[in-house]
């Protein structure tokens, strides 16, 4: 997620097990150790744009690696903050510890992909039940860890985490009605599905992307489970990226096809040929607008390329502004828009 949520996650954590006297300073901390993870991401390399890509939410985002993240942590902040305010190096490591455990597992609840079992696994995690950023959850835990921090006193921090909790478990309820709208759609069209998920759209739980996978398509809707009566906005279809039909000249065993495959793991096999540029491989999950395919990033290539030469990594936000004006009605819409 954002790296304010998980500093805010971060911190009301580590309040759950301070003083009350200590509360700003079990905060402050826990907030630092709960954004440290995201430092991953000045790991990358000019020659080769999907190096950062390969490592963000990796190794520093593994459960196994949390001991090992918590005390590099405490090791930075103890000389200067926690001397400082005459804590002992076992609060500064425990208010650590707390916050930097925090942050793989909130990431794994958005749809992103987090490494959660590396080197155990490569398999990114991603549970699709919330946004990267949603101020819904944000913004009153973030209240109730100053609150907390003010007033000395735990309560605000345990109504923090209860929000958080319950927040979250809407969202769970959300997903699975969503997930039950998806198979219903894939059935009415005579669709059997390879696989179908439900992510949401950007900042909120109420409207839902759907994607699911045929034999040879991939097909992109967005429903809102409403209360009463749900809502379906029918989205767009691409074809799955076939790299001999559509890449034809892409010499195989090159450094272009070889980023092709990590840019496929990357995106969990969401890839497909861009519609507007044939040079352009596309993931088709992320769109500002959930039932359309207007992909937020991708990788483009080159026929003129040396067999050595990478992949270009690209991201593309074209009419955000709109994007997210429109996203706002459908959330209130009683009837699809396009």
């Amino acid at each position: 997620m954002d790296p304010i949520t998980q500093g805010v996650l971060g911190g009301i954590i580590a309040q759950t097990k301070s003083n009350p006297k200590d509360l700003a300073k079990a905060a402050t901390l826990g907030a630092l150790a709960g954004m440290a993870p995201d430092l991953d991401v000045l790991i990358r390399s000019p020659g080769d744009p999907l190096l950062a890509l390969e490592y963000h939410r990796h190794f520093t985002h593994s459960l196994f690696f949390t001991p090992f993240g918590g005390l590099i942590c405490a090791l930075v902040l103890h000389p200067l903050l926690g001397r400082r305010w005459g804590l002992s190096w076992w609060q500064t490591l425990m208010w650590c510890w707390l916050g930097y455990a925090t942050h793989g597992l909130l990431d794994a609840c958005t749809s992103y992909g987090t490494q959660l079992l590396w080197p155990v696994s490569q398999k990114r995690f991603a549970w699709d039940t919330i946004s990267v950023i949603d101020p819904l959850i944000t913004i009153p835990m973030l209240a109730l860890t100053l609150l907390a921090s003010r007033f000395k006193r735990k309560t605000y921090a345990y109504c923090g985490i209860l929000w958080g909790a319950v927040y979250m478990g809407l969202a769970y309820v959300q997903h699975e009605r969503a997930l039950a709208l998806g198979h219903q759609l894939a059935q009415q069209r005579g669709h059997a599905p390879l696989r179908l998920e439900a992510k949401p759209s950007f900042a909120n739980i109420v409207v839902w992307k759907i994607v699911y996978e045929t034999e040879d398509h991939f097909y992109v809707d967005a429903v809102n489970p409403g209360l009463r009566q749900p809502t379906l906005w029918p989205g767009d279809d691409i074809a799955k990226l076939n790299t001999r039909r559509d890449l034809p000249w892409l010499t195989p065993g090159s450094q272009q096809a070889n980023d092709i495959e990590r840019f496929r793991w990357f995106s969990d096999g969401y890839i497909a040929q861009d519609k507007q540029n044939p040079f352009q491989v596309v993931d088709i999950r992320y769109s500002m607008l959930p039932q359309q395919i207007a992909p937020l990033w991708g990788i483009r290539l080159s026929p003129d390329a040396s067999p050595q030469e990478f992949a270009e990594y690209y991201t593309q936000r074209d009419n955000s502004g709109l994007a997210l004006k429109r996203l706002i009605r459908m959330m209130f819409a009683p009837h699809p828009q396009q």
